[in-house]
């Protein structure tokens, strides 16, 4: 079973020994091993590439993503695994004093770094940031990399990766802003599989709406920093 995974803590990295792991990571392995399926082959992958890959036979299920109308078209969505507020990434200290989206566009001269394709670049072009402001990589540490160095004054992605992301690189001067949820409320994130992938979604479906909630879900997501809020918002619902 081949599963797409981004360079993205505490959702999927590579720990000290080598191997892959993570919460999504961990959760699809445990869903996997539920199915009696013990060959787990964990692929990484840009962000770009997850859902083309789904298409293209690369993988058969993704990390987490955000389920929009136009990712829709060519994937098909689990139940949500997690629900979290956006974030923005920015040198220690938050000299620009950034509170959310609303902030960046009263901040003259500000440069966001976002990831291809993700969400939050649609969510900073909604909120009125120009796109001559914004710098487009393709990884993690491409985008957390260029506010380290002063190339972008803030990176907009989900919180939890960045909170995950200066746990595991301390000496890496950063902070993590989250995005208020009035200004805009925390998402729900859901593994993708193919269109034609139906059989395969509802055995995942059926093992998460088991699993999550549960004390050994709740286990395993604070080990990652989740907190049982957290698990709360996921636990019970099959909204998709």
């Amino acid at each position: 079973m081949k599963f797409a995974y981004l360079i993205e803590p505490p959702f999927n990295y590579v720990d000290e020994t080598g191997r892959v792991t993570g919460c999504d990571v961990e959760l699809a392995r445990r869903v996997f091993r539920e199915l009696g399926i013990e060959d787990f082959e964990p692929i990484e992958t840009e962000f770009a590439e997850l859902l083309p890959g789904l298409s293209d036979g690369r993988w058969r299920m993704t990390t987490g993503l955000f389920g929009t109308d136009e990712r829709r078209r060519t994937a098909q969505f689990s139940r949500p695994i997690w629900a979290l507020p956006d974030g923005l990434l920015v040198k220690r200290g938050n000299p620009l004093n950034l509170k959310g989206y609303l902030s960046l566009v009263d901040t003259e001269h500000v440069r966001l770094a976002v990831i291809q394709d993700q969400f939050q670049h649609r969510s900073a072009v909604d909120f009125g940031v120009g796109e001559d402001q914004i710098t487009v990589f393709g990884t993690y540490i491409d985008a957390a990399r260029a506010v380290r160095d002063g190339e972008a004054d803030a990176y907009a992605s989900v919180s939890r990766a960045h909170s995950g992301f200066i746990e595991q690189n301390p000496d890496w001067p950063l902070d993590a802003v989250t995005v208020p949820a009035e200004e805009k409320a925390p998402a729900f994130g859901s593994f993708a599989v193919g269109l034609d992938d139906r059989d395969l979604l509802n055995d995942v479906n059926a093992v998460l709406g088991a699993f999550l909630g549960s004390e050994a879900h709740r286990k395993m997501a604070t080990a990652f920093g989740f907190s049982a809020a957290d698990v709360d918002l996921v636990a019970g619902t099959d909204t998709q």
